[in-house]
């Protein structure tokens, strides 16, 4: 009875992680498709870079890290029934991905992205907080880097789909195809996944017995790890290289190389997305099997990673060849990838049980504050002021001094790593 009861238990973790990875895939294909759509848009609405780093990035950004904070607190509630909150985000997003095909000027697809940004708030916050319920410790890092596959792999889709779609039949109409089977998909997610807490009757009865712990406490619980706090930053560097990276790259090749948009949606999301699919994987399981011997190797991959990325990527902006400097691309990629699961599953175990969500929450909104809210915008602001000097080149100014960075994150991965024997998975 309890083997059977336990094959049942872990059928549940598993159906659950797939539908929250396929739903991570479609909130990176709506959130990046942006990206390799933007030339396009650019040519068309007449934007400098400075308005595209502000449409791909901040006007996104703002939205999503301020609601994160308050859906998370939500979503801690015993009485929160997270999967249905996460198919009303869902397919709010993706309605709205929808229409920023019919915006016909730079203020009406800012305010769709918003909307977009809007959505996707309430995403992420829940699903790291069904998992740290449904996984055990041990295996939280991989778990977690699982569903952060939907990172490279939503990635890849939206700039393979979307670069397609841009060359078949126009950025507006790509916009749609991609936003509509979000919404279908939402019903799924509302009827299939299962809140593993309790039925709602016992989940007030548990709400009574345990409120939740009020957020400005939760958030002292968080911010009081000096740990937490290393990883914040870290995590937000590596975030704010990875977002500048990918939006202007994607530009880079476009500009400099002379690609159309299909072409380097096909190229580069094939590079981009294997090798992060390679990394985002391969940090998860090193975190898992080395950080059971030693906590502190949990952070070892992403700190040395990040550093051995940054000759490689200089190299590969370098290159003249655009094939060659694809390939280059693949093995930084991979390498900077590493972080997403230790990093989220390290958060999880660095807080008490009922700050869970709080902790994702703090997490995203610094990340994607200054990770997709300032990377694409520095980046296109910088391309600006450099572009009376550099013309179209630019840009591959902007990415030599962005790889150069990543030395920043691979230093407070590494000051944090030397906090987690003391600090990781001490709290109930």
């Amino acid at each position: 009875m309890a083997t059977a009861a336990a094959r049942q238990a872990g059928g549940s973790v598993r159906v659950t992680l797939w539908i929250l990875l396929v739903v991570y895939i479609f909130n990176f294909i709506d959130r990046q498709i942006v990206n390799i759509l933007a030339e396009p848009i650019r040519l068309e609405l007449g934007l400098s870079d400075t308005q595209i780093g502000l449409m791909t990035g901040l006007a996104f950004a703002l939205f999503y890290t301020v609601l994160g904070l308050p859906i998370a607190r939500f979503s801690d509630r015993p009485s929160t029934h997270r999967p249905r909150l996460i198919a009303i985000a869902l397919a709010t997003w993706s309605a709205m991905t929808a229409l920023c095909g019919m915006a016909q000027n730079f203020v009406q697809l800012l305010l769709a992205r918003i909307g977009v940004g809007i959505g996707e708030a309430g995403c992420t916050p829940p699903a790291h907080s069904l998992i740290a319920d449904m996984v055990e410790p041990k295996k939280r890092s991989s778990a977690l880097a699982f569903y952060a596959l939907g990172i490279p792999i939503g990635t890849l889709l939206g700039m393979m789909i979307g670069g397609v779609l841009a060359d078949l039949v126009g950025w507006r109409m790509a916009f749609f195809i991609v936003g509509v089977p979000g919404v279908l998909l939402a019903f799924v997610v509302a009827y299939v996944l299962k809140e593993p807490r309790r039925t709602m009757a016992e989940a007030q009865a548990a709400s009574n017995a345990q409120p939740t712990m009020p957020l400005g406490q939760a958030v002292r619980s968080v911010m009081g790890s000096k740990a937490f706090v290393l990883l914040l930053v870290a995590g937000s560097a590596a975030a704010f290289l990875a977002y500048g990276k990918t939006t202007w790259t994607t530009i880079f090749f476009q500009r400099t190389h002379g690609l159309t948009p299909g072409e380097v949606g096909f190229w580069f999301g094939v590079v981009n997305g294997a090798a992060g699919i390679a990394g985002t994987f391969l940090g998860g399981w090193i975190a898992d099997r080395y950080g059971a011997e030693n906590r502190r190797h949990v952070l070892t991959a992403p700190a040395v990673g990040m550093a051995l990325a940054v000759p490689l990527a200089f190299f590969a902006y370098q290159a003249q060849n655009w094939a060659f400097a694809l390939a280059l691309l693949f093995l930084p990629t991979l390498f900077n990838s590493l972080y997403y699961g230790p990093t989220y599953s390290a958060a999880q175990g660095l807080v008490p049980l009922r700050a869970r969500a709080i902790a994702a929450a703090v997490l995203l909104f610094f990340q994607n504050l200054i990770g997709l809210g300032l990377g694409p915008l520095f980046f296109g602001m910088l391309s600006d002021v450099l572009r009376p000097e550099y013309g179209e080149e630019s840009v591959r100014y902007v990415l030599y001094g962005a790889a150069f960075l990543g030395l920043v994150p691979a230093f407070f991965f590494w000051r944090c790593s030397l906090r987690l024997n003391e600090e990781l998975d001490q709290k109930g």
